[in-house]
């Protein structure tokens, strides 16, 4: 039985990297946590997409007494390409808005986000490739910019 448990254990553990790197797109910056998220927060704005909330972790870990890197997430969205994704599936509707984290790891500054397309599958989300691909598009082009020098 330990056997058995220590190969299911020793099967998810070697999985689970895998997965989260099947799952995410990871992106260096050039800037700090704050102005990474600031620059996507204002090219949001110019391209009228709604930005929801900031979180910054690294407070909400101060406020208790605790200590954590920089690390800020954006929760943004666009209803015109959020809607169709929910009319397949509102299971989907956990995952939007959608949300890009920052952090600061090995002295570098990461951005990561969940790639649309893992979302669509996760959540059974089958005919809407079209809106997947410009989303996919979008998060590219606009990542790109908010860390672009």
């Amino acid at each position: 039985m330990r056997i058995v448990l220590l190969a299911i254990f020793t099967l998810f553990a070697v999985q689970t990297p895998a997965l989260a790197g099947e799952s995410l797109v990871v992106k260096t910056s050039p800037y700090s946590v704050k102005k990474t998220i600031d620059r996507r927060e204002t090219i949001f704005n110019k391209k009228g997409i709604t930005v929801f909330a900031r979180v910054d972790h690294a407070a909400g870990a101060a406020k208790v007494g605790k200590t954590l890197p920089p690390t800020e997430l954006i929760i943004f969205g666009n209803p015109k390409l959020g809607t169709p994704l929910m009319k397949s599936s509102r299971k989907i509707g956990i995952a939007l808005p959608l949300k890009i984290l920052a952090w600061r790891e090995d002295g570098k500054v990461k951005l990561a986000y969940t790639k649309p397309a893992r979302l669509a599958q996760r959540y059974g989300v089958v005919d809407r490739d079209p809106v997947i691909q410009k989303i996919t598009g979008a998060l590219n082009n606009l990542t790109n910019a908010a860390i672009k020098k």
